[in-house]
């Protein structure tokens, strides 16, 4: 490979998700000083130069993106690893430090996982935080989102298959007069839509789900103009959906660190659920295919860690 071939392709091993390790390997292990100082100049994006004292060092900014990056599979594997109440209990914990941009991932538990997956997690915890969610939740959470995500995270839904018609389509009109009445009260203050929400069933949820759309001619997550309340609905009633879309987020190049790690939480946790019905969507949604994607965008033993988990599920 010429030496210009060689530039592109570790350029190439340090861009994306992940890092290529066998293109940093054959190629950097055998440049000499000149070649590496050349790599050096000619990567501005990944050093500065330093006029003055004539010598180029990294950009720190980079440097500390690319720990990341190196990292990835690590995190992946440990994350695999865990038992999956374990596994909640430390995301659900991430989700609280990291603030509202990551508020998704206590929808995400509270509202994919079955009522004795989400009892497990809150076990886990008591274990592992000396608290509860719902504690914590309460505690760290001060805005308006709290309310919902308190009665989301304590839920112990009724998993059986019937479901009171009449009562959905009752619970159906309710949501859509919250909805139309959203700028005298905030649906996000509304104690019966989320107590609806809270406590309803998923089969029953997608019957009122159903109700609604015949009542308004629109799907229910379509109308609904809190973030919250959508990725709520999206979770119960459509999660392959709400998962797809999250790994379309996490796979654009341009992404912070934290959208990316959704790659990284996604696949681990759907990978023995339903990762099948999660490609399918994707490819609906997206015109590709989810497996294609990876590999057009994961680098090195990371990619093909997750190629791996998402094969499982056929």
């Amino acid at each position: 490979m010429a030496f210009n071939q060689e530039l592109e392709a570790i350029t190439q091993a340090f861009s994306g998700h992940g890092v290529d390790e066998k293109s940093l390997a054959t190629i950097l292990g055998k440049w000499d000083p000149v070649e590496r100082e050349t790599y050096r100049k000619n990567t501005s994006n990944f050093f500065v130069e330093d006029h003055e004292r004539k010598f180029q060092k990294w950009n720190d900014h980079h440097v500390r993106l690319l720990k990341h990056e190196f990292v990835r599979f690590k995190n992946a594997v440990v994350l695999w690893s865990m038992h999956p109440w374990e596994r909640d209990a430390r995301l659900a914990k991430e989700a609280l430090k990291k603030g509202p941009s990551s508020y998704n991932v206590l929808i995400e538990i509270a509202c994919t996982r079955s009522s004795e997956e989400l009892l497990g997690a809150r076990k886990a915890y008591h274990s592992l935080f000396d608290h509860s969610i719902e504690e914590d939740v309460a505690s760290h959470i001060h805005g308006i989102d709290r309310k919902l995500l308190v009665a989301l995270v304590s839920a112990y839904r009724y998993e059986g298959s019937k479901v009171k018609d009449d009562t959905a389509k009752s619970e159906a009109k309710t949501l859509a007069n919250a909805i139309k009445n959203d700028q005298k009260k905030p649906i996000i203050e509304d104690d019966e839509v989320i107590r609806i929400l809270a406590t309803r069933s998923k089969l029953h949820l997608q019957a009122i789900s159903k109700h609604y759309k015949e009542i308004s001619g629109k799907n229910l997550e379509e109308d609904l103009n809190d973030l919250r309340f959508k990725e709520t609905v999206q979770c119960l009633c459509t999660p392959q959906v709400y998962f797809s879309k999250v790994l379309d987020a996490s796979l654009k190049i341009d992404v912070d660190k934290n959208v990316k790690k959704s790659l990284t939480r996604v696949i681990i946790t759907r990978a023995d659920v339903d990762m099948k019905d999660i490609k399918t969507e994707y490819q609906k949604l997206y015109g590709v295919s989810l497996p294609q994607k990876i590999e057009e965008t994961a680098k090195g033993n990371y990619k093909d860690f997750l190629l791996t988990l998402i094969a499982r599920g056929g």
